[in-house]
Order: structure tokens, then sequence, then C-alpha cells
């Protein structure tokens, strides 16, 4: 044990069985399973943190029994629970606590504006004195049949009238069903470095419309998944990873494509002509196969985006954007006045003047005012890119897809960034999201990223998490979520320790993903969950029944004997030869992977045991594919490509997807683990096998691209004959 946590242990003055056995009540890990193997214990400094982070400082045998006796007395206290999540067509029962032996009336409220009754069942539990007043508890049953939705609860009582929301939620997600059982695949791509000769240097919303409209219409595909669009910082310098962003409500605007902007046509001609000089400028970055310079296109942007504005809008278009405001709310004024703040504090070293820190203190507020202008620009980018957004996904279900866009959700955002200042209590202070050692990071990961506080989402009635998954969902035919096992419980890092002295933080994961089911319900789009990982066994299982897709690699589909034949993948699953975490297939075929990472110190082993191990786990599954005929010895690299993915089309997955840079020949991975500056992270442009820069149009006539896809087709069309 470190010296530091002997001194810590040493000012506590806590029954540490006590302390534990209270962690657990309030779904604090007090243990875990190690990747090694081992249960390991959770050291005392760890759980007073986390505990602390939950709002419970337990310091001393004294503090221990405060808590636990507030944290009984609080829900004697309540008349209502903070808040309810039920599924359709169960019987589902709530406590009420009122003054023992008074009357009241329990009603529920529709979102569609009727009012219901509730029906009181029996409840044998003893009244209990409450702060000098004796409180009795009953027991309150909801209709059947109350539809899908958000509704309220109220209890009138001796008291007054008391509230709390009640969310509505389907057993199982259906989307899709909608499917008819018949397979999709569709195309994976990080949408920044998918380029046209008319980008800004990064691939944009107009890009990914013509990217849906090709691989519909001439390849066949039902959907495109893109990397997740979160909004960055609003000005350079911004974070290149699509996984650290400031908010996952809102969007990046780096994604928009100005001339696509209606007002953008009736701009005087000196106004065009500026504009166009700004896209000129960066079209040499179009072709650039190095990599991708956000901030040189985001500055170019802002100003071009910023003489557009000023044109003002016409009065029907400005009635569209007021209207796309109110629905948006506070949330998204919320928002739009942080990146005021950015900018006017861009040249600044620390942080914000203390004023500014609660989103609703009266400085912050008349800023609010004073800014208004400003405050409405950022609204106004929001709503262009809703608009760019939903044409992308129109063109995309035009052209011939059944699902369209599926959108990526990260698993948190920036500790600095807009959801930390607005969303206040709902995420928790003086802890970060990682994950614990394993074989691959044996310190663990820390991802420096606040994680959701599982009481305050409850007692907000989780209308951040609904709000942020309306909007995610809004233009997408499928939500993939990333590290979804988050939504279970999430490893908790208290700042100032390592990694690898975390705990896992358990959520109510029937209400979180009650709450995702019904918006995705609603919304009519699919989930994918990227269930890979350390997981408890029945998570998967209870993921499926919920109607959610998991998620397979090719490569990781093993069991004791060796790679699992594809006719024993997961229906309800998403499954594909790799993924942005792994390098395009052509580039893990030959190694590029281990090769980087010994050029970059990442090595454990030589490189010759390295290279040996990696080869060895390929021909595993490559002598698979030889055994069905599906590759002969010698194969070029494309043979290859094609019978990887006539291995990967004959499981029964609902959902395949294809690379996007394994339709190019790309060798370049994405983003390399355990590393920050080393390596261009989440920079890297499409380009073919020979280093050249891939355009969008290179696209239309690619010839791997076309026999992927041909592969493919061919057979789950076989499969349906």
């Amino acid at each position: 044990m470190s010296q530091q946590r002997e001194a810590h242990k040493t000012a506590l003055t806590v029954d540490e069985a006590q302390l534990r056995q209270l962690a657990r009540e309030l779904g604090v890990g007090t243990e875990y399973w190690g990747f090694d193997g081992n249960l390991h214990d959770v050291s005392t400094q760890t759980l007073v943190k986390v505990l602390a982070a939950l709002g419970w400082q337990v310091n001393s045998d004294a503090d221990l029994a405060r808590v636990r006796t507030e944290r009984e007395l609080n829900e004697w206290r309540r008349v209502l629970p903070p808040s309810l999540i039920a599924r359709t067509g169960v019987d589902f029962s709530f406590p009420v606590h009122v003054p023992d032996g008074t009357g009241l009336e329990v009603l529920i409220h529709t979102e569609d504006g009727r009012t219901v009754g509730a029906w009181q069942g029996e409840d044998f539990t003893p009244a209990r004195e409450v702060d000098g007043v004796w409180r009795g508890r009953a027991r309150f049953h909801l209709p059947k049949d109350l539809p899908l939705g958000w509704h309220e609860v109220e209890a009138r009582t001796v008291e007054g009238s008391f509230r709390c929301t009640l969310a509505v939620v389907p057993h199982r997600v259906d989307v899709q069903d909608r499917l008819a059982g018949k397979q999709a695949w569709g195309l994976q791509a990080q949408l920044y470095s998918v380029r046209s000769q008319r980008s800004w240097g990064v691939g944009d919303f107009s890009d990914l419309r013509d990217l849906c409209t090709l691989a519909g219409a001439r390849y066949g595909a039902d959907f495109t998944l893109i990397n997740p669009l979160h909004a960055a910082e609003p000005i350079p310098p911004v974070e290149a990873s699509p996984y650290l962003p400031t908010t996952r409500r809102f969007v990046n605007p780096l994604y928009i494509r100005v001339e696509d902007i209606p007002e953008y046509s009736y701009l005087p001609g000196s106004d065009i002509a500026q504009i166009r000089s700004l896209q000129e400028a960066l079209a040499a970055d179009n072709s650039n196969p190095q990599r991708i310079d956000r901030d040189a296109s985001l500055e170019a942007k802002i100003e071009a985006l910023d003489i557009v504005y000023s044109a003002g809008l016409s009065p029907a278009r400005e009635a569209a954007f007021e209207a796309f405001c109110k629905a948006e709310g506070e949330g998204l004024e919320l928002f739009a006045l942080w990146c005021v703040l950015t900018e006017i504090h861009a040249d600044a070293t620390g942080p914000w003047a203390e004023a500014y820190l609660d989103p609703h203190s009266p400085e912050t507020r008349r800023l609010l005012t004073e800014s208004a202008d400003r405050v409405r620009y950022y609204c106004w980018l929001q709503w262009v890119l809703d608009e760019q957004l939903a044409s992308a996904q129109r063109a995309a279900l035009a052209s011939g897809m059944r699902i369209g866009i599926v959108h990526d959700l990260a698993v948190g955002v920036h500790s600095a960034g807009s959801d930390s200042w607005s969303l206040g209590d709902a995420l928790a202070r003086g802890v970060h999201v990682g994950a614990p050692a394993d074989q691959y990071n044996q310190q663990g990961q820390n991802w420096h990223q606040p994680p959701w506080r599982p009481n305050a989402l409850a007692e907000a009635g989780y209308r951040p998490w609904r709000d942020m998954l309306r909007t995610l969902m809004r233009h997408a035919g499928a939500l993939r979520i990333d590290h979804i096992l988050g939504l279970f419980r999430l490893w908790w890092i208290p700042e100032g320790q390592l990694a690898s002295e975390g705990t896992y933080v358990f959520y109510d994961h029937e209400a979180m993903i009650g709450v995702l089911a019904l918006e995705a319900q609603r919304a009519g789009c699919i989930i994918v969950g990227e269930d890979l990982g350390t997981f408890e066994p029945w998570v998967r299982d209870y993921l499926s029944d919920r109607g959610i897709l998991g998620t397979s690699i090719l490569w990781f589909e093993n069991d004791a004997d060796g790679p699992i034949p594809p006719e024993r993948y997961r229906r309800l699953c998403m499954a594909s030869v790799n993924t942005h975490d792994l390098p395009p297939t052509a580039g893990y075929l030959a190694g590029e992977h281990v090769k980087l990472r010994d050029k970059l110190g990442l090595l454990e082993r030589s490189l010759a045991e390295e290279i040996a191990a990696d080869r060895e786990a390929q021909e595993k599954v490559l002598s698979r594919l030889r055994e069905r005929g599906l590759l002969k010895e010698g194969a070029s690299q494309e043979e290859t490509l094609r019978a990887l993915h006539a291995y990967l089309a004959a499981s029964d997955s609902l959902l395949l997807g294809v690379s996007l840079v394994d339709c190019v020949g790309e060798y370049r991975i994405q983003n390399q683990p355990g590393t920050d500056k080393e390596y261009p992270n989440w920079m890297v442009p499409l380009a073919d096998g020979d280093g050249k820069a891939v355009m969008l149009e290179d696209l239309t006539d690619n010839d791997l691209m076309a026999s992927l896809a041909q592969t493919v087709n061919d057979a789950l069309a076989a499969k349906q004959r």
C-alpha cells in the first residue's frame, strides 16, 4: 500500500466493514474481478472519495451512522419517489408517504392531457416517526393500459400536492422488426476523413449526403455508420477526438456545408466571392493524404458563417428558426451561452471568472442578455446543422437505404466542456470515467470524463439523458452506443488516483435502458450497443430481451475451440470484420499495427514475438476461411478482403458493417490507443494502399469497393433464395 493511502487510512476513523456495506447499498462496488482472474478489493480511500462524489461524506463512524439514518429518513420524508420508470402493460407499484392516518389521492396526468387515477393496494409497512411526526406508507398501482410516454404522477395530501416524473416505456424496442428479418449491410466511415472536391478540408454533411446516396443507389447498402458528430470547442484549437466532445447533445459546426445554407444564395456577389475564396484556400487540403487540419477548416468556416448569418432570415425562415429554438429550450440556450463564454475567455490562461461558473448566476444571466445576438448566432448554427443533417437522412432513404444514417454516441464529455458546465449535479465531480486494468493497459485507463451521477439523474426525472437521446435520434435510422455497458456500471476514478485505483458504480439500468427504449421506439431508431469488453454474463441477454443489438468483430469472435463459425454469431447484432479501434483490414493483415506500436515504444514484448503472436491469431481465422473454400493459399490482399466479408455475410447477424477504409485498401489506423501527441489520432484522411488520398468522387467507380459490395450482396441474396 502506498504511503499516500496509508496516510489517508490513518486519518479515517470508520468501521471498514460498515463502510463497505453502506457502499454496496448505495450502488458502489467494493470488489471486482480483474483481467488476471483474481478478485480485487477496492481501497477504503477510493470508496470514501466515490461516496463523496455521490453526495455522501463519510470520514468517521459518526458520519457512517448519520448517512445511513439520513438515507432512511429521506425516503420517508419524500411523498413520492424522485421518478418512476415503468414498462407498459406490467403491474407496477410505488410507495407514497404521508402523515400517518391521513387520506390522499394519487392521479396520473398523461402527456396527451388525460388524467386517470392510480389504485391503492396493500402495504403493511409500519408507520415511522420522522422529524417528530409519524408517517405512514401507502402503495399505489399504475393502470396497466397507460400509453407509452412521459407522464406525471400527482399525490394530493393534507400537506399539499406533490409530483414526480413517470415514464412508461416499452418492454422491447421493435424498430428492427421492420426489416422483416432481411439482413442489412452498410458502410462504416469516419465522416471527417471523407472529403470531396467541394469540401472545406474536412468531410461535411454535404459529403455525408452524397456518400449515403452513392452507397445506397450504386452499391445497395442499407445504412452508413459514422463517427460521433458531437460538438467540440466553438473556436480553434479544437479537440480532434470525436469521443471527447464538449457536449453530446449538440452538433459540431465543422460539418456545415456553408454553400448549402439557403441564405447563401441571396448574398451579394462580393460576399459570395469572399466565401468562395475561403473555400478555395482549403481546396488543396482536400487531397492531402497526411492529416486533417480541423483548426484551419473551422477558422475559415467561422468567417464564412458570420457572413451568411449577417444576411438575416425571411419571415418564414425566422418562424422556423424560432420554433427550433423553442423546441430545444434552455439546453440550447445554455450551450450557445457556453460558446460565447468560450469566445470571450479564449485568451485566458486559467478558468473562467467564478461568477460565470454557475449557469444561473446573476452575472451569467446578465451576460446572456448583453450577448443576445451572439447567443442567437450559436443557436442558428445548430438549426443549420439540424436542417443539413435532416437533408442527409432524407437522401439516404431516397437512395434505397432501409435504415439510413447510423449515429454514434460517445461514452462521455470533456470535463471542461459545455455539458460539464450546464448539467450541474447530473454529472459527478471529483471523479473521472475510465476502465480497470486489462491485458492491454495494465495501469487501467482514465478517459478524464465526468460520469452521470445516478441519484441526480433520478431526481431530474432522467431529463438530461432523455433530451440528449431525442436530439441524437431525430435524424437517425439507428444509434450506436459506445460502451453501452456503461448504462449498467461505470469505472469511477477519484481525482489524484491511478486509473487502476477506481471502482465500479452501478446505475439503475432498468431506468437508463427504459428511457433509451422509449425514445428509440418513438423516433423509429434501431439501437446498437457496443458491448465488447468485460461485463457480467447476464447483461447481453438483458439487452437482447430489450431489443437492443450487440456488436461482434470477426477477429474477436472466439471460444475455447478458436474462431466461432459465423452461423453462431448472435442474430440481434451488428457484425463487422473490423472497427475504428482496429487498423483497416489491409493494415491488420500486414501487421502495421504491431510495427506502429513498436515504433511508438508501446510493446511489452520484442517486435518478433509480437509479430509471431499476431500472425498466429490471424492464421486461426484465415484457416477457417480456407476450410470453407473461401480463400486459397497465396491469395492477394483483395481476395483475402473478399473472403473475410463472404465469411462475415455467412452469419445470421441482422446488420453487417463494411468499413470504408477496407473498400479503398487503406492501411493506417484512425486511433492508436496509448498515444496522445505521438500519433495523429482522429486526423487520418481517407487514402488507398499507396497512400494517395481517396476523394468522394473516386468512390463512384472504385473497383475494390464494388467488389466488396458485390461479395456481400451476392452472399445475402443467396441466403434469401
